[in-house]
């Protein structure tokens, strides 16, 4: 999630803990603590793939911020002991501020390693959008009260209910999704398509427009854009994989992590003598994807692909249609242009350089 949304987060659970004993400061380190695991954006990996699947690694932890937690409840008890409240409690306490972080990112789309060391596909719920206001403002205007208000007993309440409702509308958004993924998967069945996983991602800041990418046998995959609202089958475009091309690399670190960091929800292209790997999991739709890799290339057509250093593949972020697909959410008509968007995918466009290999965007 977003960095705003994590640090109010942090900071309700901490004011609705311990708000009553530490006031303001309790927001002000609970506001801090949460935004910690995000710090490993700091750490340069050399290029964008590395970049991409080492964020929400170790920092993301479980382990490691159970650990965390451990030791600064030992360090504060010691630092500033208190009577109003026992060693359990303020470790409970700052171990959900903490890791409260790492859950929140995993109703995501893009992949958090929760059990790190452990290596399973990272944990990806998919059910809520970076940035969704919907689930943070009410509890940012209770924390923001609180912090100009001071020591209210009642805003300290209000701050439960607000986190109550944080608890509520992600139990929506997940329900939302398999409503959503039932609705697509039955029009699949009607159409004949063999359907072998199934991906869904929640659209830009509401949990009732949803981007659903569905896995064939024949090695394609199809994409749907289907609203809550929909009284019409959504629109729907079949593209191909090209799963071929990812044998044709050899050795090649940063694909295989790309393979397993997205679950190998990857699309390959051949652009000229370039090999494009494209993450299905986030994006506007087929041709406005978040992110897209320049993987390999060769001399010419028949020649061995040879893996170079991953660079990001210019791509349409998709912020003119932005509006186009927010209106999506309430009207069917007219469908969005899914075809059209699909063009963007096989053009040749010069990598800009110099290219910052290890930047993540924001709130990713």
């Amino acid at each position: 999630m977003d960095s705003i949304t994590q640090a109010v987060l942090g900071a309700g659970i901490q004011g609705a803990m311990l708000g009553r004993f530490q006031g303001r400061k309790a927001l002000l380190v609970g506001a801090a603590l949460a935004t910690l695991p995000d710090l490993d954006v700091l750490i340069r990996y050399g290029d964008p793939v590395s970049g991409m699947i080492h964020h929400r690694g170790f920092s993301h932890s479980l382990f490691v911020l159970t650990a965390l937690a451990a030791l600064l409840t030992l360090v504060w008890r010691r630092w500033r002991p208190s009577p109003h409240y026992s060693a359990g409690w303020l470790f409970l306490t700052l171990w959900l501020v903490l890791a409260t972080h790492p859950l929140l990112d995993a109703f995501t789309s893009y992949g958090t390693q929760l059990w790190w060391p452990l290596r399973p596909i990272p944990t990806s719920w998919s059910s809520i959008f970076i940035i969704d206001p919907f689930f943070t403002v009410p509890l940012l205007i209770i924390v923001l009260a609180a912090a100009i208000m001071g020591h209210r007993p009642g805003l300290w309440r209000a701050m439960r209910w607000a986190l109550a409702w944080c608890c509520i509308y992600l139990a929506l958004s997940v329900f939302s999704k398999l409503l959503i993924e039932y609705r697509v998967r039955q029009v699949l069945r009607q159409d004949g398509t063999n359907v072998l996983a199934m991906f869904s991602t929640p659209q830009p800041f509401t949990i009732f427009l949803w981007r659903v990418v569905a896995r064939t046998s024949d090695d394609h995959y199809v994409e749907a854009i289907a609203s809550l609202f929909d009284r019409k089958p959504p629109e729907h475009l079949r593209q191909p994989l090209n799963s071929d091309l990812a044998t044709m690399v050899p050795n090649s670190p940063q694909l295989a992590g790309l393979q397993w960091f997205t679950g190998n929800w990857l699309r390959y292209d051949a652009i000229g003598n370039k090999l494009v790997v494209s993450d299905l999991r986030m994006g506007l739709g087929t041709g406005l994807y978040s992110f897209r890799f320049l993987m390999a290339t060769r001399k010419n057509p028949g020649h061995v692909w040879q893996p170079i250093t991953p660079e990001y593949w210019p791509r349409e972020r998709g912020f003119e249609e932005l509006g186009t697909v927010m209106k999506r959410i309430w009207w069917q008509d007219p469908p969005l242009p899914l075809e059209q968007w699909a063009s963007n995918m096989t053009e040749d466009r010069p990598v800009p350089r110099p290219l910052d290999h290890t930047t993540i965007p924001p709130g990713r």
